[in-house]
């Protein structure tokens, strides 16, 4: 049986345009999209708040902080991972890589002993279609860990990974080319003593000289073999993202300099920024800000990485921040772009034929305020 949702009085954003009208649903796609107002019985009328496509978040640790609420907490799985997804929808995101740490540069943290617990939360919730966004996994591969190989051998083969990256968190690597940064980070964001902070980078260190370069040719062989799209994670130089593009890398997360950011782009890599960095005007880490790429034309995609809805308050923040990026443009950047970046062709744009993943958005003193979510044309907040 056909089922069919009229969404009115709506301002639409598509990809090139915004205008007042109306979308047509249709056993879960959009049927029509047209100018102007449906006065036909049952249609939604929407009072003239936006209507954007569902969000694609490519990469977020957000469903770390819900497993282990806090340090050595353990969660449930189920109500932790049904949480998260709450968070998720309700920021507009209709389709979510969540982001599962294969190994991290400070050992056995939370973070990788919850791996396999969030793993099977997502499986099951998703086997069951109980979750209100899609869930995808983005295996994130510290390079320096002992087990990198062995777990993305454990995890690659699963339905829903659709993402591979190469993450190296060495001291004076990458995100961290000045120590001293990473220093401040580490003592006051996990309270080590400076001896402590000394340890820590000495092992670290030792373990890049012995695992980086094997594992991240063995990481990059099983992508490739499995034809899964790889992204580098915050490069910082040109010879970094040289070795991006041998490895036939397509995506750039968080290059942390315009160097790095403008080789990706003279590449073919999507660049992918951070929407915090964006709505707090800054790079936490003292990197480059998120703005300056936007502005010099070097960022393709947003992320919320962190905070799920910096994704909608930066897409409705940037047509005001003077950098010439209009609405359509801005939307762009957290949805159809990123979609297309891992090979999804059916979602992230208000048009015919698409997945029905919209949101619903009100504006109030200059906040966009998610309203309603529909995912595939039903309806999830």
């Amino acid at each position: 049986m056909s089922t069919e949702t009229i969404l009115t009085n709506a301002r639409i954003v598509t990809a090139d345009a915004e205008f007042d009208g109306t979308v047509v649903v249709r056993d879960g796609r959009i049927a029509e999209v047209a100018v102007g107002r449906s006065h036909a019985p049952g249609a939604i009328d929407l009072d003239s708040d936006y209507l954007v496509p569902g969000l694609v978040e490519l990469h977020t640790d957000n469903m770390e902080k819900h497993f282990a609420p806090r340090p050595g907490v353990k969660w449930p799985s189920l109500p932790a991972v049904m949480a998260h997804d709450a968070q998720i929808a309700a920021a507009g995101i209709t389709t979510v890589f969540d982001s599962l740490a294969l190994g991290d540069v400070r050992g056995d943290t939370d973070r990788v002993l919850n791996r396999e617990r969030m793993i099977e939360a997502v499986l099951a919730v998703s086997d069951r279609r109980m979750s209100r966004a899609e869930h995808r996994l983005h295996l994130r591969c510290e390079i320096v860990a002992d087990d990198a190989v062995e777990a993305i051998d454990r995890w690659i083969d699963l339905p829903l990974v659709g993402l591979i990256s190469i993450n190296d968190h060495t001291p004076g690597q990458r995100q961290f080319l000045d120590p001293e940064k990473l220093r401040h980070y580490h003592t006051k964001k996990y309270g080590m003593t400076n001896a402590e902070f000394e340890v820590f980078s000495v092992r670290a260190i030792e373990l890049h000289h012995k695992n980086a370069a094997r594992n991240r040719s063995e990481v990059v062989a099983r992508a490739q073999a499995r034809a899964l799209p790889i992204a580098s994670h915050d490069d910082a130089t040109r010879a970094h993202v040289q070795e991006a593009v041998e490895n036939g890398m397509t995506i750039a997360e968080f290059p942390t300099t315009h160097e790095a950011a403008a080789a990706s782009r003279e590449a073919g890599l999507a660049v992918l920024v951070g929407a915090p960095n964006l709505v707090m005007g800054g790079s936490h880490s003292g990197n480059i800000a998120a703005i300056d790429l936007l502005q010099a034309g070097q960022a393709d995609i947003l992320s919320s990485d962190y905070v799920p809805a910096s994704l909608m308050e930066s897409i409705f923040k940037l047509p005001a921040t003077g950098t010439g990026i209009s609405l359509p443009q801005a939307v762009r950047l957290a949805s159809l772009n990123p979609a297309r970046a891992v090979g999804l062709c059916d979602r992230g744009e208000i048009a015919p034929e698409r997945r029905a993943d919209l949101v619903r958005v009100h504006v109030l003193d200059g906040a966009p305020l998610v309203r309603t979510v529909w995912r595939e044309g039903q309806r999830v907040v």
